[in-house]
């Protein structure tokens, strides 16, 4: 594990993201274990994509027009809706109470998370770019290699996403007693889902 593959790693998931920004949603209107669950599922959103890149299927995203498109604008409506339920003040910015609904949140927020990630095809591509650079050429075991490599970063995924989570959650008490601070907030976040949207809208192989 080199240092230049770790501070690679640290500088692109301490990077704001669709991650990140959920993530303080989450930590902001819901408190620190519902924080944690996000930073959890962006983790778990991770997988499919460094599974696609080691077993080869990002460069079908990458050479394929049709299959980038399909999934790039998925990823698209989703950020979208998120907007929008933002805005509604559901979803990704409801106020839970109670062990039942906690409970639910947390399902819903991991769910929510797992489909951020997946709905990005950079993503894919990102690692069938990032991943073999690390990987030397007389490697006798590269599929392992990657293997150690991918579980790095996503360690470091959910160790960073968490910190930001708890950091946001120890302000929430300050924010959701003030009520425009929170129509503020949920303005905010609505408006970063929609660039991160149209970001991706046109993002291209």
């Amino acid at each position: 594990m080199t240092l230049s593959f770790l501070l690679t790693s640290l500088i692109v998931v301490a990077s704001p993201g669709t991650g990140v920004l959920y993530t303080l949603a989450v930590a902001l209107t819901s408190g620190a274990r519902p924080s944690v669950a996000a930073a959890f599922g962006c983790t778990l959103g991770i997988v499919p994509h460094m599974v696609a890149a080691m077993l080869g299927l990002a460069a079908v995203l990458h050479t394929s027009a049709l299959a980038f498109a399909m999934l790039k604008w998925c990823g698209v409506l989703y950020l979208l809706y998120m907007a929008w339920q933002a805005l509604r003040e559901t979803g990704a910015l409801a106020v839970d109470t109670g062990a039942a609904a906690k409970a639910r949140s947390s399902r819903r927020v991991i769910v929510t998370a797992v489909l951020v990630n997946i709905l990005n095809p950079k993503l894919s591509i990102f690692f069938l770019a990032f991943l073999p650079q690390f990987v030397a050429a007389d490697e006798p075991q590269p599929l392992a290699r990657m293997l150690e490599l991918s579980a790095a970063f996503m360690a470091m995924t959910f160790a960073v996403f968490a910190i930001y989570g708890l950091f946001a959650a120890a302000l929430r008490d300050r924010v959701i007693t003030r009520p425009k601070a929170m129509a503020w907030l949920r303005r905010s976040f609505a408006a970063g889902f929609a660039a991160l949207g149209a970001k991706l809208a046109f993002a291209e192989r």
